[in-house]
């Protein structure tokens, strides 16, 4: 059978004929009925669909627009993006058709501009419809600190919101600014520039990172570091692997053994594991001669190395295998969820999702099976609801805590 799945406000991945997801239910939405589709509230409105129409209820479920629409945005800075037939326009809170629909494609308002296409060209309208940066850029970007990127004839540089351009249109590739710094790329290097235009970070990295604790990790040559908002080399560009940093430290690997660095460089934990997880509740899972464990900030073993597989720590409980079968432990070790499912995944709001013989269900932090393991796919718990999959009938739909089916997710039955 072939699953396609439409509507979604942010992409399902099939893969090997399971479902899976990148976090994607991280956010409130209002439980009514009635509806094909509900997406996440956003400044008080959720986006709802039925019979290919979209339109726009509050958290109490009572309708504020009615589905009249092709596509909709979620609400920002008061307005929202829809089309019909087409064209694409704006409304407001009410309704209202603040700009009307005549562009053949629109973003959300962002630092007070939208930027919108027509005839293959794009620029920026004020929340009046005011065209305030003529529409003859062939891609544009947010404004973001104050600048926005944008591309003509395969170049790309930075404008302000009056359409003056701040930093020339020379280089291959520019990202959105983000704490005063924008990566740019120019003949396959990456570097940084600051908002007047200055390169901050020279283009000279093969790849690099957005800052992540004052750091961005880049690579030369094969090897890994990271550098500094200044550009400086903070932790030399020596290793073979090196992750983000994540409660102060981050797992680097040289040699094919893995360990860990401060924001220094300095080599924490040493590298003497075959592999190693980010620290996570202030435990790292690591592993050494197939088997695994876990390691506290200083590296010491809080829990010794003799599972065939560890996961990380989420609300005070890890997954573990061992013979093929995965369960839970606490940070003392002690198995609180026996090992007996064939697949284990981290605790969201004190449940978390368990597979056994294909199918998904629910524990808690307990053991105890909550929602009974009959899904043939299931996501994480995000304000007391999780979407799954039954394929029988091919529809994908929420369930509450209990259990207990809300609405479809998605509008469309699996064909």
């Amino acid at each position: 059978m072939n699953y396609t799945i439409r509507h979604f406000s942010s992409a399902l991945l099939l893969t090997g004929g399971i479902l899976c997801s990148q976090n994607l239910w991280a956010c409130e939405r209002p439980v009514v009925y009635g509806y094909d589709y509900i997406d996440c509230l956003s400044d008080g409105l959720a986006n709802v669909e039925r019979d290919d129409k979209k339109g726009f209820i509050d958290k109490t479920g009572k309708v504020v627009i009615q589905p009249l629409y092709d596509w909709t945005y979620p609400f920002s800075e008061g307005l929202t993006g829809v089309s019909r037939n087409g064209k694409w326009g704006f409304i407001d809170n009410t309704g209202k058709v603040v700009i009307p629909l005549k562009y053949d494609m629109a973003y959300n308002f962002s630092e007070g501009l939208a930027s919108v296409e027509r005839n293959g060209k794009w620029g920026f309208i004020d929340n009046t419809g005011k065209v305030v940066i003529p529409l003859n850029y062939d891609e544009t970007g947010p404004f973001s600190e104050g600048l926005a990127s944008v591309e003509r004839n395969g170049k790309a540089g930075f404008i302000d919101n009056t359409g003056k351009v701040v930093i020339p249109l020379k280089y291959d590739m520019a990202d959105s600014f983000s704490e005063g710094l924008a990566r740019v790329q120019q003949n396959d290097k990456w570097g940084f520039v600051d908002n007047t235009g200055k390169v901050v970070v020279p283009l000279k990295y093969d790849s690099a990172d957005f800052f992540n604790e004052g750091l961005a990790r880049v690579r030369q040559n094969g090897k890994w570091g990271f550098i500094d908002n200044t550009g400086k080399v903070v932790i030399p560009l020596k290793y073979d692997s090196a992750d983000f940093f994540n409660e102060g430290l981050a797992t680097v690997m040289q040699n094919d053994k893995w360990g860990f660095i401060d924001n220094t460089g300095k080599v924490v934990i040493p590298l003497k594991y075959d592999y190693a997880g980010s620290f996570s509740e202030g435990l790292a899972s690591v592993e050494r001669n197939g088997k695994a464990g876990f390691i506290d900030k200083t590296g010491q073993v809080v829990i010794p190395l003799s599972y065939d597989w560890a996961g990380s720590f989420n609300e005070g409980l890890a997954s573990v295998e061992r013979n093929g079968k995965r369960g839970f432990i606490d940070k003392t070790g002690k198995v609180v969820v026996p090992l007996k499912y064939d697949e284990a995944y981290d605790f969201s709001e004190g449940l978390a999702k368990v597979m056994q013989n294909d199918k998904y269900g629910f524990v808690d932090n307990t053991g105890k099976v909550v929602v009974p393991l009959k899904y043939d796919m299931a996501e994480y718990f995000y304000n007391g609801i999780a979407a799954v999959l039954d394929r029988s009938t091919g529809e994908v739909f929420y369930i509450n805590r209990q259990g207990e089916r809300l609405y479809w997710l998605g509008g469309r039955r699996f064909d």
